[in-house]
């Protein structure tokens, strides 16, 4: 008996087991309704639940040490900055265009004893390309108003020596400003800038160089700071690539031009560089019309395609803000949650449990108030948005494109700038914060790293990291392959199998043997589904076509973008008509489900807050489509539900009611009209942005086949006709 029972030959009479895994598999997709319903509420609770989970922010890298140091900003420098502020507003006064305001920054930069260089740029001229969406190139294109005359920028750049350092890294200020119209506000800027450089050129603990960009942003904040950046990482070895005076034009005489920007010190046209960029600071001065009861600071660090600068910089600017300087520090929010009756509904709801929780357990630490929970969730809904926009928020975007944590901090002041008084205490306490930034990076032994840079922000001093938000998105793309699975193998519990495919109407027979083929069950649904996509990428291709013709009005290009896209589609209904009529609707959700889930899982790579908004929306209509016909076949309450669910959906899912819904909650309703659509499309290509490529090649295919599904028979009836 021993012998028989060893020599591993199966016993009569006993089927072989399958593994483990293979028969959790199988109960999963023979429950796939009950998973999908459990999998979506887990995944929406979750993402409710983000701004209670939120944790405090704190400094992970000890080197940085804020406020370790007693500032040495003074009120010398005060001085010093109010007496740069006079000489600017006086050259503004006089209507000097050009480069009056770039020699005297250069002036002061000389006196000071630190290097000068002037930097030149073209203005950007933002155009869609397709095979340079996710390159730089596109931003290169040059405006050229005529033959004889081709319109410049110009940066004025200082870089201070490091004392201590090698030379290998720099900390890089950025001031943009407009030469042809500057404000006070401008101004105050430029001189809180320069009485910061003049501090730091006497300073002896300096480990980095000093790099002072200030920016001419005529033709934008942010093309002065790339085209800076372009230059300063891909020199041009040419003869003349750093001089200033070849085809200049500042509507003034270009010889005149060269003796203005004559200053002391040789090499003022020749590109000079620093180190290693280890941070970035963009700061200027907004002063806003509605007055708080303190000075603020607003930080903005959403770079292009959801990139986030290390949290640790904003920590340290958020501990100097708030603990040395007394600041109110500031993030964007989306305001019309602050007034949302629902929201307030669910914080007070969670307020009460975490009451109820403390009551049970007191170290059990879920306790959030519901006005707390209303702010969170409204910073996070920004944070979101911003970072699925994929849209820099400010021209510190140009430096995460070179991997360079960078922020942009807005300083308003409570009172008038007129009040010198108040100027002069306000100018202290930014210059100060400024001061003790710098001199926390200028503790780095390397780049930033420790912290996260993966990360949703509730407040200026709570955040939700990569491990947390993560979980609502997996909840929520869980059930798409197993229903897929399921759909497939005929266990979708949705009444009809795989085996009656072609007894659907409209469905051209096929022989038992391709039946029984199990290549042909999914081909037919794929060449579908292959076909929607193709669609897709010709669409997306539409407007660089578009913008070869002179439409000018945004309605009108919507327009013709629409009818294109309708007819070419028509077009591969009725060359590849036949493929839709060869598979059952069952197939075709099957391999839909399955396209959609590999697309939203690589948009998590790419961008995770556009993939997490996207599931929100895709998961749902996965999983609820069916045909209209099979609905009414159900209940009177249920076919309601249904009706009612599908069509919602259809219409909230359609990717240009999806962003103009998303723009109007987070922006203003107001400016989402039929032609905010094409701007909008406009600004995302035009930032090559993979939330444009997003919507188009992975929403709108799988919007088409649902409503493919959802119509059918009738797309079968009209192909095969």
């Amino acid at each position: 008996m021993a012998a028989e029972a060893g020599d591993g030959k199966p016993q009569p009479g006993r089927r072989p087991r399958s593994r483990l895994i293979v028969r959790l598999g199988a109960l999963l997709v023979a429950h796939s309704v009950l998973v999908s319903v459990v999998c979506c509420i887990a995944g929406s609770i979750a993402f409710l639940l983000l701004p209670v989970l939120a944790k405090n922010t704190y400094v992970s890298e000890n080197a940085l040490m804020p406020g370790s140091a007693n500032p040495m900003f003074s009120s010398h420098d005060v001085v010093e900055a109010n007496r740069f502020l006079k000489e600017i507003l006086d050259r503004g006064s006089a209507k000097v265009t050009g480069t009056e305001i770039a020699k005297l920054i250069g002036q002061h930069v000389v006196d000071v004893g630190a290097e000068l260089y002037y930097h030149k740029f073209h203005p950007h001229g933002n155009q869609f390309h397709p095979l340079h969406f996710f390159s730089s190139i596109t931003n290169t294109m040059e405006m050229q108003y005529n033959s004889s005359c081709t319109l410049f920028g110009l940066n004025s750049v200082g870089i201070i020596r490091a004392p201590r350092g090698d030379g290998k890294e720099a900390i890089v200020l950025v001031t943009p400003y407009n030469s042809q119209n500057i404000g006070q506000s401008e101004a105050l800027s430029l001189g809180l800038a320069f009485s910061i450089f003049s501090l730091l050129s006497r300073v002896t603990w300096l480990a980095k160089d000093i790099v002072w960009l200030a920016a001419d942003s005529r033709y934008g904040e942010y093309t002065a700071v790339d085209s800076w950046l372009k230059d300063y990482h891909n020199p041009l070895f040419l003869s003349n690539s750093g001089k200033i005076g070849t085809g200049v034009c500042f509507e003034e005489n270009i010889l005149h031009l060269l003796d203005q920007l004559k200053v002391k010190g040789p090499g003022y046209n020749i590109f000079k560089r620093a180190g290693t960029m280890a941070a970035a600071l963009v700061f200027k001065v907004i002063e806003k019309k509605e007055k708080e009861e303190r000075d603020s600071l607003t930080i903005y660090a959403e770079a292009s395609n959801g990139q986030m600068p290390n949290l640790d910089l904003i920590n340290i600017v958020h501990y100097l803000a708030v603990h040395r300087q007394g600041l109110r520090v500031k993030i964007g929010s989306m305001h019309s949650l602050l007034k949302a009756a629902w929201l307030k509904f669910v914080g007070e709801m969670l307020q009460l449990f975490g009451k109820l929780t403390k009551h049970l357990n007191p170290k059990w630490k879920f306790d959030i108030t519901s006005a707390e929970y209303v702010e969170g969730t409204a910073t996070l809904a920004s944070s979101i948005y911003y970072q699925a926009l994929g849209v820099p928020t400010g021209s510190h975007g140009a430096f995460r494109d070179y991997q360079v944590d960078a922020i942009t901090l807005e300083l308003s002041p409570r009172f008038s700038l007129n009040n010198e008084n108040n100027r002069s205490a306000f100018l202290l306490r930014g210059g100060r914060l400024i001061e003790g930034v710098i001199r926390s990076v200028n503790n780095l032994l390397e780049k930033f790293h420790q912290s996260f840079f993966l990360y949703f922000l509730t407040a200026p001093h709570k955040f939700v990291s990569v491990g947390v938000y993560m979980i609502p998105f997996a909840l929520l793309l869980a059930p798409l392959p197993i229903v897929s699975a399921a759909l497939f193998s005929g266990n979708d519990n949705l009444g009809v199998s795989t085996e009656k495919v072609n007894q659907e109407p409209g469905c051209i027979g096929s022989s038992d043997t391709e039946l029984r083929s199990g290549s042909w069950k999914w081909l037919q649904a794929a060449k579908v589904v292959f076909m929607i996509h193709l669609w897709a990428i010709i669409v997306s291709l539409l407007p660089y076509v578009l913008s070869q013709f002179p439409l000018t009005t945004p309605i009108t290009l919507l327009l013709v973008w629409a009818a294109l896209s309708i007819c070419i589609l028509l077009i591969f209904y009725l060359i590849f008509g036949a493929c839709s009529t060869h598979c059952g609707w069952e197939l075709l959700k099957s391999v839909m489900i399955a396209a959609a889930s590999t697309g939203l899982s690589l948009m998590s790579v790419i961008n995770f807050s556009t993939a997490q908004i996207g599931a929100m929306l895709i998961v749902p209509m996965c999983l609820l489509v069916q045909p209209l016909r099979k609905q009414m076949q159900a209940g009177v309450c249920r076919k309601a539900v249904l009706v009612i669910c599908n069509l919602t959906i259809a219409v909230v899912g359609f990717p240009p009611v999806a962003l103009l819904i998303a723009k109007g909650v987070c922006e203003d309703f107001g400016k989402a009209g039929v032609g905010a659509f094409w701007e909008l499309a406009q600004l995302l290509w035009s930032w090559n942005s993979a939330t444009y490529l997003y919507l188009l090649w992975i929403h709108l295919p799988c919007w088409v086949l649902c409503l493919h599904i959802l119509l059918y028979p009738c797309i079968g009836r009209s192909s095969k006709a």
